[in-house]
C-alpha cells in the first residue's frame, strides 16, 4: 500500500512539474510571470515598509499577513529567468545571464531576508520588523543595482 501511495504521489509531482515547464513555453510567458510575482511581492513588502516608516498605523496582524505573502512570493520568480527571457518587455540586465552564480546568490539572500522578515512580523514587535525591513530593503536594492535596468 505504501509503495502504491508513493507511486501515485511521484506521478502527480511529475505531472505538475511537466505543466510548470509548459507554462513557460514562450519567453514572454516567463517574463510576465516573473514580473507579476515580483510586483505582488513588492506590494506586500511595501505595506510593511510603510508601517515600519510610520507612514501608516502599525497593525501587527496585517504586518504578519503581508510578510507571509511576500515571503511566499520571494520563492517564485527565479525559475522564470530562463533562456530567451533576456529579450522583450523586461528590465532584466544581461548580467543576470553572465553572472548567474551571483544572481542566484542574491535571489537566495532575498528569500532568506524575507524569511527573517516573516519571523519578525510574527512576533508583532515593531522594532524587530523595522530591522528586518531595512535588511530586506538593502538586499532588494543590491540586486536591483546589479541586475535591473532603470
Amino acid at each position: 500500500m505504501k509503495a502504491l501511495s508513493l507511486l501515485i504521489l511521484a506521478g502527480a509531482a511529475f505531472g505538475f512539474a511537466g505543466s510548470a515547464s509548459a507554462q513557460f513555453a514562450k519567453p514572454d510567458d516567463a517574463i510576465k510571470y516573473r514580473k507579476s510575482a515580483l510586483f505582488v511581492m513588492q506590494q506586500h513588502f511595501a505595506r510593511i515598509g510603510a508601517m515600519a516608516a510610520g507612514k501608516v498605523p502599525f497593525d501587527a496582524k496585517a504586518a504578519a499577513d503581508n510578510a507571509a505573502i511576500a515571503e511566499s512570493m520571494s520563492k517564485l520568480p527565479w525559475a522564470a529567468f530562463g533562456e530567451g527571457t533576456d529579450k522583450g518587455d523586461t528590465k532584466a540586465k544581461p548580467e543576470i545571464w553572465k553572472e548567474q552564480a551571483k544572481f542566484k546568490a542574491d535571489a537566495d539572500k532575498l528569500q532568506l531576508e524575507m524569511g527573517k522578515l516573516a519571523a519578525a512580523a510574527k512576533t508583532g514587535n515593531l522594532d524587530s520588523i523595522k530591522t528586518a525591513v531595512n535588511a530586506t530593503s538593502g538586499t532588494c536594492k543590491a540586486c536591483h543595482d546589479d541586475f535591473r535596468a532603470k
